[in-house]
């Protein structure tokens, strides 16, 4: 080993130096004593007589933070030297009159204290760069783990596996099913730093022997590669220079890891290309790449290594992450579908509703103007809100199915009852006139038969012309629409009526239930009828709630519960006022209202255009129903246009 001895211009015993000189120490003058050069060698640095009394403290601290070692030479204990320096600040103090063997001991003792501080420095700072290098590298895992968008994922894997070994470029490979019971790599990410601009094509590609990337994913093992055109004649893989001839770029050394997950299953592969001397510094040309580019060390590859390993996990609970996703999606989706089966007419509904819905909330994004100018939906809250949108009428599966899909005021077999009693009595009408024209026949012949007939004849016709408009008032009165006050009356009058049934009972002719349902001054449910119905809303939330949400999507359930509420507290099932109304939801709200009265697959009422739809919004918001403010950011963004006939 190699040492240095600086030694100020007054002390110069020239024996002693070159006998030192002799033991592989190299003597030199020290013009300042107090700044010796950093060489990286044991160190000592002699003072003598006249420049000892003159080293402040500083110099002295200055000295050994550098791992010199001072050594003092003067008259022993003169007055002029600083009280403490020989016991606090030299590693030794010398007489100008000792002899050589004292020296000689006094600096050998003094370089392996050089050499001892200048190996615990080393140690030490090897220590805090693998300590720094843990935390980075746990600080990557954290990042990596906590990483949800899957392209984002993949992107900060390849940056910070360049940064941590200084590589100039890089390229990531994944392992993905070919869909024939084997795998394939898809090369899906690259990045240069002397090409920041360069564009690449998604393609995929054989796992074999053939490139670098197929033949690390079969074998799992690691390529280090010094120089990929000076590769030895027998290696099964070859470099491929079309990326380099393409760009203008020289690829000189590579490493090519694996990426094995936590069963040792390769997810992908990791390529890194050119690990520079200097991070940060651009290749532009060959030139600059056989200066700067050096082979990835073993160390560099150790960190690589670890970093691939974190990053296949990564990957893996990124892929699980996003299958979970994509599963529930299916489900969400699925209980769509079964609400839709049960109420064909509404089909699409939901997913119209969540899309405006969602358009709505990306206007609230860009808005600037209050109350929306503090507002900002996350990509979470967005899907969050999606969800809810498409759930929010989910609660109808315990809807009875006739109450659901009941399109008229009567269910189809109380119509049906009322037709088989109007021929009935078409029937009773005609028999009738045949027995009486039959009984006048038997008893008196044909003796004023014309003129019965003539009688028996207006009176049927009369009477069926009665009957006839007593099922045309029915049927129109069916129709859930606003019944006239004329149409109103006639259902009375039949109601008062009665009829002897075939086994001689007298009945009205409207029941009841049949009146008060033809009575139904708007849509087609009575009031109890309509009150089952609400309570989807309350089977939506109980169904919701269920669920295990994730934090992210926890606001779901309420979101969807307040879709029918209103602004003036007139809304169910809670009443809710103003702001005690989510936002999320009075967006929803608007949404659901357009869609209701644009969707042109109700046959209980007509489709209406968008402009009337909006016109009866905005009826609505002056009410005090629907958020006037969320009603003109959906007009003024045109969330509703390709929803709706114009």
């Amino acid at each position: 080993m190699r040492y240095r001895l600086y030694h100020t211009p007054e002390w110069r015993p020239t024996a002693l130096l070159d006998a030192l000189a002799a033991e592989d120490v190299a003597v030199e003058i020290l013009a300042d004593p107090s700044r010796p050069p950093s060489t990286g060698l044991p160190t000592v640095v002699v003072l003598g007589p006249e420049t000892l009394p003159t080293m402040s403290a500083a110099d002295f601290e200055g000295l050994w933070r550098t791992g010199a070692v001072p050594v003092g030479i003067g008259d022993a204990w003169a007055p002029d030297i600083p009280e403490g320096v020989a016991g606090e600040r030299l590693s030794a103090f010398l007489p100008s009159h000792a002899g050589p063997r004292r020296f000689l001991v006094a600096f050998r003792t003094a370089l392996r204290e050089s050499a001892a501080r200048l190996h615990a420095a080393r140690a030490a700072a090897h220590l805090a760069a693998r300590s720094g290098e843990l935390a980075e590298l746990t600080a990557i895992g954290i990042q990596l783990t906590t990483e949800k968008d899957y392209r984002a994922l993949l992107d900060k894997i390849l940056a910070n596996a360049r940064r941590v070994t200084r590589a100039d470029a890089g390229s990531l490979y994944l392992v993905e099913p070919d869909g024939r019971g084997r795998h394939r790599l898809r090369f899906c990410l690259t990045q240069n730093d002397s090409r920041p601009t360069v564009e690449f094509q998604e393609r995929t590609m054989a796992i074999d022997h053939e490139s670098m990337a197929g033949h690390v994913a079969a074998t799992g093992t690691a390529l280090v590669i010094e120089d990929v055109h000076d590769l030895p004649p027998d290696t099964p893989y070859h470099f491929n220079p079309a990326f380099d001839n393409q760009l203008s770029y020289r690829t000189r050394s590579m490493l090519v890891l694996p990426m094995p997950n936590h069963r040792g299953e390769i997810r992908g592969v990791l390529q890194l290309i050119n690990r520079k001397r200097t991070a940060g510094v651009p290749l532009p040309s060959p030139d600059a790449v056989a200066r700067e580019v050096v082979p990835f060390d073993g160390h560099a590859v150790e960190l690589a290594t670890a970093l691939a390993s974190l990053a296949a996990v990564a990957l893996e609970n990124s892929q699980l992450y996003e299958e979970i996703e994509r599963l529930f999606d299916g489900f969400v989706r699925a209980a769509v579908t079964a609400i839709e089966q049960r109420d064909p007419v509404t089909s699409g509904h939901s997913e119209r509703v969540a899309d405006m819905t969602v358009r709505l909330a990306q206007a609230v994004d860009r808005s600037e103007l209050p109350p929306f100018h503090a507002v900002r939906f996350s990509p979470a809250q967005l899907r969050e809100l999606r969800y809810a949108s498409l759930l929010h009428d989910f609660g109808k599966v315990a809807v009875r199915e006739k109450v659901l899909a009941k399109e008229k005021k009567l269910y189809d077999s109380d119509l049906a009852l009322i037709r088989e009693r109007h021929a009935f009595l078409v029937r009773t009408a005609q028999w009738q006139f045949e027995k009486a024209r039959a009984t006048h026949l038997e008893r008196h012949g044909t003796r004023g038969y014309a003129e019965l007939l003539e009688a028996l004849a207006a009176a049927q016709q009369q009477e069926l012309a009665h009957l006839d408009q007593f099922l045309a008032i029915v049927v129109a009165a069916n129709e859930p629409s606003v019944l006239p006050t004329a149409a109103e009356a006639g259902l009375a009058g039949f109601a008062e009526e009665t009829y002897r049934s075939l086994d001689g009972a007298t009945r009205p002719l409207l029941s009841e239930d049949e009146f008060r349902l033809l009575r139904i001054p708007q849509g087609t449910l009575d009031d109890q009828e309509r009150r089952h119905l609400e309570d989807h809303v309350r089977h939506t939330y109980a169904f919701l709630q269920r669920i295990p949400w994730t934090e992210h999507l926890r606001a779901v359930p309420d979101i969807a519960y307040g879709h029918h509420e209103k602004m003036d507290g007139g809304g169910y099932p809670q009443g809710l006022r103003g702001a005690e109304i989510l936002l999320p939801t009075r967006l929803m709200t608007v949404a659901d209202i357009f869609d209701a009265l644009t969707a042109q697959d109700r046959p209980y009422k007509p489709a209406l255009p968008a402009s009337r739809a909006l016109a009866l919004l905005e009826e609505e918001a002056r009410a005090g129903a629907v958020d006037p403010h969320v009603l003109t950011l959906f007009v003024e963004a045109e969330v509703y246009r390709g929803m709706a006939a114009e």
